[in-house]
């Protein structure tokens, strides 16, 4: 194989490397921008009663795809604390300011074009009890554009 036929080989491969390591040019997770709508069973250990799911709807974009839930009586001051993007899942990091002490909720969200599932790990103060952890289970679908 002549030389200038292997560097040109070389060049290629390296460009259709960095293009697989970068996504193509995606920006974020496969994800369609719009109104979703997301499930969320909660999981909560000593929990006498499995609690019905929740469902609400929520406008994601690439910029904001953290699903958001209401913040709880008692709670103020959320913020996302950190945010991390690896192919199509999301994790971060949002911790709230409550009467008794800080909440801290991690998760993980892997979007599939117009479907979601994931994961979020609530953690927070039980007054004297020390602490209290819940597990959200969460699955959504894209519903259409947002309004």
């Amino acid at each position: 194989m002549p030389h200038r036929t292997r560097i040109a080989l070389v060049v290629v491969s390296l460009l259709i490397a960095s293009l697989a390591a970068c996504g193509g040019g995606q920006s974020g997770p496969s994800m369609k921008e719009g109104l979703w709508e997301i499930s969320i069973k909660m999981d909560m250990p000593g929990m006498p009663v499995q609690m019905p799911p929740q469902t609400y709807r929520q406008c994601l974009t690439h910029k904001d795809m953290v699903p958001k839930t209401q913040e709880q009586p008692g709670q103020t001051n959320c913020r996302e604390v950190k945010r991390e993007v690896k192919g199509d899942t999301v994790s971060w990091v949002i911790e709230c300011k409550a009467e008794e002490g800080t909440v801290t909720s991690t998760g993980t969200m892997t979007y599939k074009g117009d479907i979601l599932e994931g994961i979020v790990k609530v953690r927070m103060p039980d007054g004297s009890k020390g602490t209290m952890e819940m597990t959200q289970h969460m699955n959504g679908k894209w519903v259409g554009a947002c309004k």
